[in-house]
């Protein structure tokens, strides 16, 4: 093996990392798109929740902006958080949320802005305890933070610190913080628990997850009452059994199948649905033996009760951190030419699946969409395609009903990996409070360039219709309008709008801000639609686009690679 590397300890405070018509087809696809909107509250042209819709289709029915008149989006304002907040943090992988002209948004640490989302005025800022902020330090967790549910008058959050908060949406005033440890006392940083994603508002209802597979914990979902912030289920549901239980009997150190992504929700039968994380440790597997049930899965629960209803492993026995990370996208779509609603996952393996959403019954599986070559790791070291950071990683995908098709953002990025001889070196290579981590080291080869990818697929048959590269690992996530358009941002600064149908670049812009991390909100208030979108680096910064604004592009700051803080899950 004669590839330049660089090894790192894969200790959870320095290294780890995370690891989808055209006008014209409108008549065909009516009843298609008429069924895909019942997934969706949509008042005042609002972003109501993290991925659109309660599907995270990232469809939107807004059609002011179109391919022909795209290219005379500019900016209408932005703005620098450090120039709010001197206390907050480089990166931001921030999506924001949109409801009745206010935007509220996120950054590392757990910082909230309210703006005036059409004139960039900033309303209010909920600054996080110093309690918060004392243990991301101590504990060195990441302190990454995707954003906010609205919902009866509150912004929730939930807080790097494993807790969760309601703040006042018109003061910013917090109306109540709890710990998820106050109801299950093992949830703590102390023991690898840490939270970064989106507590998903449903009907008073807060869906949770957290994250923290690298680190051995036990991984669980559950559900809160918006209203006073406790459980409304029994207990959790535990995505892996007890250490010392089952496949975990003989290994010190093993757990994971976290979900540290935003469920789906389907509002028409009461059943959501989850994806889950690695087992842990995740390159040495000796004391896992097994499929490891649950992890790198995707799994339908009922809302009411956590009873699951159907359960698909996308990779058993994980040895290379191959997070079913996305969420799963619920949409109604063609396929084998006859209407379905489907259950959709592209996973950090390089790979897509597609279930019938009720039964879970497979529909396509292991559609590749980047190489994959994975060797089981050795203590000598192996190259793996893909590598820790995807494929498909969190980075939501979007689905268009127009074209049926389904884009995929990944990353084409390979790893060397070094796996433990035996449970000793697990120990020995772990960290955090004593969590264990990933139980090996790993690397990015020093000569191979990273870059992206987005491919299409098309659920009547399941095929790649089209695939673009892209000079940037695909971080951030896609956007797509009822107009045949998909947004995205890139590690380089830039925001992007492509034909959904064919690929085709149709309009780029240089912001201001580089390693944008995030995808891409949209939103209409007085007729107007505008480009909502968050950036990350050492100057974490929002932009917002409309027809008509200041087409005057900065210079390119340079696509930096994402392996900060907030590049973890």
């Amino acid at each position: 093996m004669n590839k330049k590397m660089k090894y790192g300890s894969a200790i959870l405070a320095t290294t780890l990392i995370l690891g989808a018509c055209s006008a014209n087809n409108a008549t065909k696809t009516t009843n298609q798109a008429k069924n895909q909107a019942k997934q969706t509250k949509v008042t005042n042209g609002n972003w109501n929740t993290f991925g659109y819709d309660y599907g995270l289709s990232r469809n939107v029915p807004f059609s002011q902006i179109t391919k022909s008149n795209v290219k005379d989006l500019g900016l209408v304002w932005s703005q620098k958080f450090k120039d709010l907040d001197k206390n907050v943090p480089n990166g931001n992988q921030s999506f924001p949320v949109v409801v009745d002209g206010v935007a509220y948004v996120t950054t590392s640490n757990n910082f909230v802005f309210a703006f005036d989302a059409v004139t960039g005025k900033q309303i209010w800022e909920w600054a996080p305890p110093q309690d918060v902020t004392d243990k991301i330090t101590k504990t060195g967790m990441a302190g990454t933070n995707r954003g906010v549910s609205v919902g009866n008058g509150k912004v929730y959050m939930l807080t790097a610190d494993n807790g969760l908060v309601s703040i006042d949406a018109k003061t910013g005033q917090t109306v109540k913080f709890v710990h998820l440890s106050d109801f299950y006392p093992d949830i703590t940083a102390e023991n690898g628990y840490y939270e970064s994603s989106v507590p998903v508002y449903y009907k008073g209802k807060l869906l949770i997850g957290s994250a923290g597979s690298d680190n051995g914990v036990r991984g669980f979902f559950t559900v809160f009452n918006a209203e006073d912030l406790t459980p409304a289920w029994d207990q959790p549901f535990w995505t892996v059994p007890p250490k010392g239980e089952d496949w975990l009997k003989d290994g010190h150190f093993g757990g994971g199948g976290t979900v540290w992504m935003p469920a789906s929700m389907d509002s028409d039968t009461g059943m959501m649905y989850i994806s889950v994380a690695n087992p842990a440790p995740d390159f040495y597997g000796a004391q896992r033996p097994g499929a490891n049930p649950h992890t790198d899965s995707v799994i339908a629960l009922d809302i009411n009760t956590g009873k699951i209803i159907w359960e698909q492993q996308q990779q058993g026995h994980d040895l290379w951190d191959y997070d079913t990370a996305d969420s799963p996208t619920i949409v109604t779509a063609k396929v084998n030419g006859k209407e379905q609603k489907v259950v959709t996952v592209g996973t950090k393996g390089s790979e897509w699946f597609a279930y019938d959403a009720k039964t879970g019954k497979p529909i396509y599986t292991n559609v590749a969409f980047g190489k994959i070559a994975h060797p089981e790791p050795t203590p000598s070291g192996v190259m793996v395609y893909p590598g820790v950071l995807g494929g498909q990683n969190y980075a939501p995908d979007t689905f268009d009903p127009a074209s049926n098709l389904d884009l995929i953002p990944s990353i084409e990025q390979p790893g060397i990996y070094k796996s433990a001889n035996n449970e000793a070196d697990v120990k020995a290579n772990g960290g955090f409070f004593g969590a264990l981590t990933m139980g090996t080291t790993f690397a990015m080869p020093t000569d191979i360039k990273a870059f992206g990818r987005i491919t299409a697929v098309d659920l009547n048959d399941g095929k790649i219709k089209w695939q673009i590269q892209t000079d940037d690992p695909m971080r951030g996530g896609l956007t797509s309008t009822k107009s045949g358009l998909t947004f995205y941002g890139e590690l380089g600064g830039k925001v992007k709008a492509l034909e959904t149908a064919t690929g085709k670049e149709l309009w780029s812009f240089q912001t201001t801000g580089n390693t944008i991390s995030a995808a891409p909100t949209l939103f209409t208030k007085g007729g107007k639609e505008y480009v909502m979108i968050t950036s990350a680096g050492k100057d974490p910064q929002i932009f917002v686009f409309a027809i008509g604004g200041d087409k005057t592009q900065a210079q390119a700051n340079g696509a930096g690679t994402n392996t900060s803080p907030e590049a973890k899950k």
